[in-house]
Formats: structure tokens, C-alpha cells, sequence
């Protein structure tokens, strides 16, 4: 059995429809969209206001001036004579309508902070399966797939409680590998060297690791972790990658 995961998307289309080229199944775990890139300074934001204004926001954000990033943002859209949900979304579906239809069959799919989940139906065909709180047996194996994060001063999307994250967790139950957005709580896996910041990870998934040791704790989230890998116990914790960096998907072979 081969399979391929990916993470952190980020809008790279024409890499994501070869990601599954030679595997049995592929699998997502989440952020689709490009809504700001910290280096080349594209996405939404962009193409709404001008790389200029995101480069000032993302120095806001870098430099944890959340307050700061907020107020211009706040300025940037009350320059917009529609509703921002509205603009936004709209902005949403055409990226997902290219992406969703990039993926092979079968994928089986999550979602990520910056990800709008409530608008996946709208996109999913036959052959994309999109999970949240679930399992799926896939080669005699029992993934378990949990979506989003949680909540932090960037306040993206779809940022959960702890309690919620932890619920969805837990309904899982044991099972062999774990399909997560977002890392376990170990500051190795969590800090992303290149932003020098940590970012969250889900200390439910950290404890449901070393309660049922899986064989595989597979997520993203974290772009330039300081490590990719780490062993708890039995359990083998990979960061499958910034797909849209690398445009490789992570393979698993069995």
C-alpha cells in the first residue's frame, strides 16, 4: 500500500494534481487556501490590496504587534464597499473550485485554520472524503482525522477551544495513525525556526499519543519546525511538510 499525504497547500494547484500520481489513496490534512504568503507576500490579501500593504501587515505580525495588525487591517477593508465575508468567500470558492478539483481519487481530506470548512460540501465530489472527528480504514489501517486549530492571537478562521479540539480528540478512539492539522504539543515539533515563534500545538493529541501509542501522528501546520521528526514511545510524530514550499507530498508505504 502507498499513500501520500500533504499539508499546508496554500493554493499550489498545479503541484497538488500530481500529488497523488503512483499512490493508492491521498490525503490532506488542511490549509487549502492562500490567504497571505510571509515571503513572497501573494494570496487573497494581495490581489485585494497590493503586496505593499501585506508586507506591512506581515511585519506587524511578526514583529506580535497583534494590536497593531488589526488596526490596519481593520483600515485596509473599511475601504471595501461590500461586506468582508462576502469578499472573502468569494475569493475562497474560486481557489477551492481549482483545488478540489486537483485532487486524484481517492483523497481523503481535512481541513486546516485558515481553511472555511462550511464551504467543502459545496466542492467534494465522488472520490474526496472529508473528515473531521472520524476515522476511515485505508489498507487495513485506521486513520482518525481531526481538522482545524486552536485559538491564538492571529485569530484565523477556524480556530477552536481546547475543549472542542480536545472532544474531537477523544471520539477517535484507538487507532493507527492520527490525521491532524496541527501538531501534538512538543516545542520541536511546534517552533517554527524561520518566523522564531511557537505556534500551537494540541496538548489532547500530545496525551492521546502517549495513552494509545499509535504507530503514526501525521500533521503540518508548522512550516520550518526545528524538527520534522520526533519518537514518542511507539509512536513515530511527522511533520508530512509546507507543501506549497516543497511541492512533495510525504509518502507512507506498508
Amino acid at each position: 500500500m502507498r499513500v501520500h499525504v500533504v499539508s499546508d497547500v496554500h493554493g499550489a494547484v498545479e503541484a497538488l494534481s500530481r500529488a497523488g500520481d503512483g499512490a493508492d489513496a491521498l490525503i490532506c490534512l488542511g490549509d487549502l487556501i492562500h490567504f497571505i504568503d510571509y515571503t513572497d507576500y501573494s494570496g487573497i490579501m494581495a490581489d485585494l490590496f497590493g503586496t505593499a500593504a501585506v508586507r506591512r501587515l506581515v511585519t506587524l505580525r511578526t514583529a506580535r504587534d497583534f494590536d497593531a495588525a488589526r488596526e490596519f487591517s481593520r483600515a485596509l477593508w473599511a475601504g471595501v464597499g461590500t461586506e468582508r465575508e462576502t469578499v472573502i468567500e468569494d475569493a475562497v470558492r474560486r481557489q477551492y473550485a481549482e483545488l478540489f478539483a486537483a485532487f486524484s481519487a481517492p483523497t481523503y481530506l481535512t481541513y486546516g485554520n485558515v481553511d472555511l470548512p462550511h464551504l467543502y460540501p459545496e466542492f467534494a465530489r465522488d472520490g474526496v472524503t472529508v473528515l473531521d472527528g472520524q476515522t476511515m480504514e485505508i489498507g487495513g489501517r485506521t486513520f482518525g482525522f481531526v481538522g482545524g486549530g486552536l485559538q491564538t492571537p492571529m485569530r484565523t478562521p477556524t480556530e477552536l477551544s481546547d475543549e472542542v479540539y480536545a472532544a474531537k480528540i477523544e471520539a477517535l478512539g484507538a487507532i493507527d495513525v492520527y490525521c491532524t492539522h496541527i501538531p501534538p504539543a512538543v516545542p520541536d515539533l511546534t517552533y517554527d525556526v524561520v518566523a522564531e515563534r511557537e505556534e500551537r500545538g494540541s496538548i489532547a493529541l500530545l496525551h492521546a499519543i502517549t495513552r494509545t501509542q499509535p504507530a503514526l501522528s501525521l500533521f503540518g501546520h508548522v512550516h520550518q519546525p526545528r524538527s520534522a521528526r520526533i519518537t514518542l514511545g511507539r509512536t513515530e510524530c511527522i511533520n508530512v511538510g509546507h507543501f506549497r514550499a516543497t511541492g512533495r507530498p510525504y509518502v507512507l508505504q506498508w
